[in-house]
């Protein structure tokens, strides 16, 4: 089930539409207090459409008591915005936001943006806290600890360590982080993941020295820490 908070009347019936299309259900919601109404009363979504110009409480009012529940920290969030300025997409993002959509946009785009981030979402099977000596990553949360203090990161730098710490001692090729990370259709350079890695290095104190460097291939965290 994705659920979409759009006020929009036809933009929202077409999301919902091109969802059902695609094989998702889908339930669209014109304001945020049936929204929450039916978080609380069913099934949780796998996915929400978020836009962010909306009546009363706004989409990042709304990602952020998303994220500070713990039932629904862990939902993808994908954020639709008309002004598509780069100070909105910032906030999204560093709110905990997992893709973002500038109005108007495609609707086969839309599908495909839908379908990289639930790739990318931790699935069932998952653990729910990872651990490496003094670091502790809750997925549920979305929560990271160093010696039990809580590090801040960016969703990139989170999703980022997440992966690292699902795979202990494997080493990724930053090619190979990009397409996880910055989705399959990223053009972005591989530079980016090491400025990503040596800011996450940075919050995560003595802890980041469990991120090696491979020469010549890429990360890895290092599973005797």
């Amino acid at each position: 089930m994705i659920y979409c908070l759009e006020d929009d009347d036809g933009i929202r019936n077409l999301i919902v539409y091109t969802l059902g299309a695609a094989g998702f259900e889908a339930r669209g919601f014109a304001e945020s207090g049936a929204f929450w109404q039916a978080l609380s009363g069913g099934e949780l979504p796998q996915l929400i459409m978020l836009d962010i110009m909306l009546p009363g409480e706004d989409g990042i009012q709304v990602l952020r008591r998303l994220r500070s529940m713990p039932a629904t920290a862990a939902i993808p969030v994908v954020m639709a915005t008309a002004k598509g300025t780069e100070f909105d997409k910032v906030t999204g993002l560093d709110e905990g936001a997992d893709d973002y959509l500038v109005k108007p946009f495609g609707m086969m785009e839309m599908v495909s943006r839908v379908k990289a981030v639930l790739r990318r979402a931790p699935g069932k099977q998952d653990a729910e806290v990872l651990r490496a000596g003094p670091l502790t990553l809750n997925t549920r949360e979305h929560v990271v600890t160093v010696d039990g203090e809580r590090v801040a990161l960016t969703l990139k730098e989170y999703e980022l360590l997440r992966l690292l710490m699902m795979h202990p001692g494997q080493a990724f090729d930053r090619e190979t982080l990009l397409r996880q990370i910055w989705d399959t259709d990223y053009l972005g350079e591989t530079r980016t993941v090491d400025v990503h890695i040596r800011t996450l290095r940075s919050k995560l104190g003595a802890a980041g020295d469990s991120i090696e460097t491979v020469r010549g291939v890429g990360y890895r965290l290092d599973r005797k820490r």
